[in-house]
């Protein structure tokens, strides 16, 4: 788009509990200008990594808070570079953000107003590590940047479509009326992206898919029709498939056994939500790359780790198959499900009589690929994700209307 002779950019932001993860978009949202994180906001120290015209530029500065952060990002994308990515903060048109937890009150991506803000900032309470922070960047950038359009791009959105059967919990009504007790579902913009990029590749625009995201943070998603019907995530990122730090799935009685066992409420949240997964299984790291690498070094702990991760999605990619019948495609993604070829092939192992046969060579590959024999009757994908293009797609759809 342009505005005179202005060049109108996009700039998607994704404020995390400690970190800002941007990039800057042109032409339509589909060339990527500049790339960039920013580690370590409320520390002495951080490290400040951007990218332009394949320039990576590193420095350490401190960044106490999320205004300043963005602020640097700013500064970052109008003055590092030969040119820099932007002359004039004006050049951005609109900021598109990542929002954690939209709950059922949004079921798309949004342009942010005042009211949008005080609805993301009534939903604290289901996601506290995620939408502070995510409303901190909003709140940064409609100040540093006061004439560009604000979206909001929801993670929950996705599963807006999930019917009741598979977002209710069994539990009394009162808990679903009162107090949003409910799957809601989570990485909602890595699974709507593979779900419209496998479309794509599939040349089939209403797919039956399962989408597994799996990384620091995992889910499996179960595609019908191109929309999402069930997911592994629920209420919080909590639930489902084993991750870095996160237990997933656990009996519920394990929370009051510890209780009535003396144990603080705080210890077995930080537990479940910071000590469990790959670090609480290996008791070394909840990096795969680092347990995967004891694994096969014979550490027995670290091996039971890997076991138990792929286990886990192994349950829940033979559910999903069944939500999907007849499926169309398995979709790996994640910085876990695109690197490892070891985990694919874990999970699909012993699975031909499903109709998924894996093909080693494809496996071992890099890139977008699909992975399957010609005897598979299901297609086997690896599509790296991009939750950044899809915000910006949406950011650039909403203020061009």
């Amino acid at each position: 788009m342009d505005n005179g002779r202005v060049p109108m950019r996009i700039l998607v932001i994704n404020c995390g509990s400690s970190s800002i993860k941007y990039k800057l978009f042109g032409r339509g949202a589909e060339e990527t200008l500049a790339v960039g994180v920013i580690e370590g906001i409320g520390g002495k120290r951080l490290t400040h990594r951007h990218r332009a015209a394949d320039r990576r530029v590193t420095t350490e500065t401190e960044v106490g808070d999320y205004d300043q952060g963005v602020s640097r990002l700013v500064e970052a994308l109008t003055e590092w570079g030969s040119p820099p990515p932007i002359t004039d903060p004006a050049e951005i048109a609109a900021v598109g953000h990542r929002v954690v937890h939209g709950g059922d009150r949004f079921s798309e991506s949004t342009v942010i107003d005042r009211a949008v803000i005080e609805a993301i900032e009534s939903l604290e309470t289901l996601a506290p590590l995620h939408n502070p922070a995510n409303l901190a960047g909003i709140r940064a950038a409609r100040e540093l940047l006061p004439g560009a359009a604000g979206v909001a791009v929801f993670d929950t959105a996705f599963f807006s479509t999930l019917p009741p059967h598979a977002y209710r919990y069994a539990v009394p009504a009162r808990w679903w009326e009162e107090f949003g007790v409910r799957r809601y579902g989570f990485h909602g913009i890595s699974h709507r992206y593979l779900a419209e990029r496998a479309a794509l590749l599939l040349d089939k625009p209403r797919p039956n898919l399962v989408t597994l995201h799996l990384g620091a943070g995992a889910s499996a998603c179960a595609v019908r029709d191109g929309q999402a019907v069930d997911t592994s995530m629920g209420m919080t990122p909590l639930e489902g498939l084993v991750m870095g730090t996160r237990s997933g799935d656990i009996d519920p009685a394990v929370v009051f056994h510890l209780l009535e066992s003396g144990l603080p409420a705080s210890e077995i949240r930080q537990g479940l939500e910071r000590k469990g997964g790959l670090l609480g299984l290996s008791g070394d790291s909840p990096d795969f790359r680092r347990v995967s690498e004891c694994a096969r070094a014979g550490d027995p702990s670290a091996s039971l780790a890997v076991e138990t991760f792929v286990h886990r999605i192994r349950r829940y990619l033979g559910a999903f198959l069944v939500q999907a019948a007849p499926c169309d495609a398995v979709v790996f993604a994640g910085g876990i499900g695109e690197n490892s070829h070891e985990v694919r092939q874990l999970v699909l192992a012993g699975l031909e009589s499903l109709g998924l046969v894996v093909d080693g060579s494809r496996n071992r590959g890099n890139g977008e690929r699909r992975i399957s024999t010609g005897r598979s009757t299901t297609d086997i994908w690896v599509i790296p994700t991009d939750e950044e293009l899809l915000i910006a797609r949406d950011t650039a759809d909403l203020i061009h209307q």
